[in-house]
């Protein structure tokens, strides 16, 4: 499969800003005195909708058309399972996907400790992302694109949840503000990885196989956690509205593309 060099610098710069897109968390928790929830949830949820509905409609039908069945669903069900593993590893407590609102986590103890190991966790999961955001960006820029959009939205609040308890264990805006930054940098690192481990063995099978995984990992983080996280800032309604909206969307502008 003949990749050209632009095509290649999109797909990494579209990961980039998925990843750094931590850094917006960050800005949003010290200037707003209390979090969003409506915001929040609206948007956790039209990701989770942009997710699912590129999963499969786009990704799994261009993977199916690569792969035979059983290849297809190996593939699938092994990138929810790389992805639900690294989920199950890290400590409930620290692990970002047990989202928490602002006013809740400068309640706890050991803020510091705390918003270190988020930090970790939050750069944990951004490694996979970062593979499928540049994955999909090699494949095609309409698909990658909202893809990026909405890793970016998701990674938002994960950039509050680093911040916070730096910020209120320090005083430091600046030690949290590049915590939670740096934290996003697992996600162009993960492009990275994909660049030199994928790259020279690329060819229809592989990116079938990449394909239909990277669909398996963004459905296990719309289910396990975009939508749950939507659901625990109280605004059910809106976070399916978003969910739906999201969908919705995508499907008019791939229509129109």
């Amino acid at each position: 499969m003949n990749i050209e060099s632009n095509q290649l610098l999109l797909a990494f710069a579209l990961t980039l800003f998925a990843g750094l897109s931590t850094g917006i968390g960050s800005l949003v928790a010290f200037f707003a005195k209390r979090t969003n929830t409506r915001f929040l949830s609206f948007s956790l949820g039209f990701s989770a909708g942009v997710m699912v509905y590129i999963s499969f409609m786009e990704l799994m039908p261009q993977a199916r058309e690569l792969l035979n069945e059983p290849a297809l669903l190996l593939a699938f069900f092994g990138g929810i399972a790389f992805i639900a593993v690294i989920d199950f590893l890290i400590p409930e407590e620290e692990n970002p996907h047990e989202m928490h609102l602002t006013e809740d986590m400068e309640k706890k103890s050991k803020l510091k400790r705390m918003g270190v190991m988020v930090a970790l966790s939050i750069a944990i999961h951004n490694f996979p992302e970062g593979i499928a955001a540049f994955t999909a960006g090699l494949n095609s820029l309409d698909v990658a694109i909202p893809i990026a959009l909405a890793i970016a939205i998701h990674n938002i609040p994960e950039g509050i949840a680093v911040s916070v308890p730096i910020y209120q264990a320090t005083g430091s805006k600046k030690k949290a503000f590049w915590y939670s930054f740096l934290s996003g940098l697992a996600e162009p690192v993960g492009a990275l990885v994909a660049i030199v481990i994928l790259l020279p063995f690329w060819s229809p099978v592989i990116n079938g196989v990449v394909l239909a995984a990277v669909s398996g990992i963004m459905v296990f983080i719309s289910i396990d956690e975009l939508l749950p996280g939507a659901e625990r800032f109280g605004q059910h309604h809106l976070s399916i509205s978003g969910f739906i909206a999201g969908m919705f969307i995508m499907a008019v502008s791939l229509l129109l593309t």
